[in-house]
């Protein structure tokens, strides 16, 4: 378990609205002020090949059959781990990651119904495992209020409606259940400080040779 590298390797999941980019720049802040090096990116996207491969997955100008959908995110996940992530980890840096493995796993496999064991074979290949999941958990009520409040153009998966949204919760949670050892859960209801101090004490309570300020 774990990526065998001498960086530590920090996803962030969960459903729309959940709060994720937020709380990604916010641990990278109290990380760097620990005096850890740190690197944020984000899914899909994360290296020059792969962020081509974002506008074709979020634009929504194509209706993508589910195993071809799944297969385009593994190919941006591809590019993006040898490019971005693998290097960075190699050199001792601590990534954080907005989106990995688990989404596809929930967004394509739980939310649209593709093939959930081809998803965990392409993951296997990929041969990377983050060593800790923050898994930001909210309502579907909320998830739908949020995004109405942003006043951004949705992306495709924003638009899906309540029924893809619960799908999607109820896949994160089973992928947290599914793999203690790596997920953390934390409420994404409270205010920004409170889901900050939690995913914190996540971090350290699962690396506890890192000393928190």
């Amino acid at each position: 378990m774990g990526t065998a590298y001498k960086g530590r390797f920090i996803t962030l999941e969960g459903g729309e609205g959940a709060g994720k980019s937020t709380q990604a720049a916010r641990l990278e802040a109290a990380l760097r002020a620990a005096g850890i090096s740190v690197l944020r990116t984000r899914e899909p996207g994360g290296a020059p090949g792969a962020d081509i491969l974002r506008e074709l997955l979020l634009s929504g100008r194509h209706d993508w059959a589910p195993l071809a959908e799944v297969m385009l995110h593994f190919a941006a996940r591809a590019e993006h781990v040898a490019r971005t992530i693998a290097p960075a980890l190699a050199a001792g840096i601590w990534v954080i990651c907005d989106r990995f493995t688990d989404s596809t796993m929930v967004y394509q496999g739980w939310g649209l119904g593709a093939d959930r064991a081809a998803i965990a074979g392409l993951s296997d290949i990929l041969g990377i495992v983050p060593d800790l999941t923050l898994v930001l958990d909210v309502q579907v009520a909320t998830t739908e209020a949020r995004l109405m409040s942003r006043g951004l153009a949705a992306d495709r998966y924003e638009k899906l409606g309540a029924a893809f949204f619960a799908r999607v919760r109820e896949g994160f949670l089973a992928v947290a259940a599914e793999h203690p050892e790596r997920c953390a859960v934390v409420s994404g209801e409270d205010a920004a400080d409170v889901v900050t101090a939690a995913l914190l004490e996540a971090v350290w309570r699962r690396f506890p040779e890192t000393v928190a300020p």
